[in-house]
């Protein structure tokens, strides 16, 4: 006589990052500590996480510096449009000057 063999559902925990708890990190910016829960920022995050209201004008140069970035090179400078990759404790200084 053949028993059917009963077949059980094994579930498996859901490895994608939608389920995955997202990471935070810890970051300098300005000498003010600020947690964010990416490992890139953009030059323009990094500006708006330094300036409330971000200064804007004609005339308004925005540099951005960082060191111990989990990269190579761990220091340089972000220009508008780029990024770079964070780890806990990576410092920015952001300077707003006025060309005029």
């Amino acid at each position: 006589m053949k028993t059917k063999r009963k077949e059980l559902a094994v579930s498996h925990p859901d490895t994608s990052s939608e389920m995955a708890h997202p990471r935070t990190y810890k970051i300098i910016v300005n000498g003010q500590e600020r947690t964010v829960s990416t490992d890139t920022l953009s030059f323009e995050e990094i500006v708006a996480l330094a300036f409330n209201p971000v200064p804007t004008g004609p005339y308004v140069l925005v540099t951005v510096s960082f060191r111990h970035a989990d990269q190579k090179p761990a220091e340089g400078t972000l220009t508008a449009g780029t990024s770079v990759q964070i780890k806990n404790r990576t410092v920015f200084s952001v300077t707003a000057t006025d060309k005029s």
